[in-house]
């Protein structure tokens, strides 16, 4: 018995249905979001670091045009009182085997894996906790659990950065099912005009013998995938 599927075929109508639900993501206020209760909301900022916005093998001007939309909404969340801001940062270790499936990048030590400047210039960035990573998990062997524990507070997460498919949708889903498997009553938002991810096409992908990854299929598909696990996924936090 053939395990042959017909993609192609099979997909169309979903993928219709996918861009329409994309277009149609319901934008809302991030006043609305904070309200009067500010100490009780989080902006989780995953790897706006230099070796994925503007330099290193993983780098990419797609990922690069979050660098103003991040600024400005943790700018806008600071201002409405928000103070819990953590920065989750790929610091590789350079031995680490995440290495044979993405070339070698963001090593400790390096500046590929210090944040951007754009996030070391804001004025209250001595006020950010930066949580250093060796792989795509923001939670595994890192301080993020001990975080966790001493914010017991905070019920509103906002997941910004990159890239949506890989360590977005690791952070996102790891605090939604761990709010599920404790029962506790969380919120997490992921603002689609604040995560993205890399482009390689098939045409590319072929010539360099890699796996290609359409960037536009996987922001939403994994977006989607986001929000069939209660994640809140939403247009824009204005």
């Amino acid at each position: 018995m053939s395990n042959k599927i017909n993609l192609i075929d099979q997909s169309r109508p979903f993928l219709a249905y996918l861009g329409e639900w994309y277009d149609h993501l319901p934008e809302i206020a991030l006043a609305e979001v904070v309200g009067a209760t500010p100490q009780q909301i989080a902006l989780f900022v995953v790897d706006m670091i230099n070796g994925f916005c503007k330099q290193g093998p993983l780098a990419s001007e797609r990922v690069g045009t979050l660098i103003a939309p991040v600024v400005d909404l943790c700018t806008r969340s600071y201002a409405l009182g928000v103070r819990a801001f953590v920065l989750a940062q790929d610091t590789h270790d350079p031995d680490t085997p995440e290495f044979a499936a993405y070339p070698p990048h963001c090593i400790a030590g390096t500046a590929e894996s210090q944040a951007i400047d754009e996030i070391q210039a804001l004025p209250f960035a001595g006020e950010l906790t930066t949580i250093t990573k060796n792989s795509l998990s923001a939670d595994i062997g890192t301080s993020l659990s001990e975080w966790m524990h001493d914010h017991t507070h905070i019920h509103t997460f906002i997941v910004i950065g990159d890239c949506t498919d890989l360590c977005v949708y690791s952070s996102a889903m790891h605090l939604r099912l761990h709010a599920n498997a404790y029962n506790l009553q969380r919120r997490v938002i992921v603002p689609a005009n604040t995560v993205e991810t890399f482009d390689t096409p098939v045409s590319t992908a072929r010539e360099l013998n890699i796996r290609a990854h359409p960037g536009d299929l996987h922001h939403v598909m994994f977006l989607h995938h986001m929000a069939l696990n209660g994640i809140e996924v939403v247009a824009r936090l204005s």
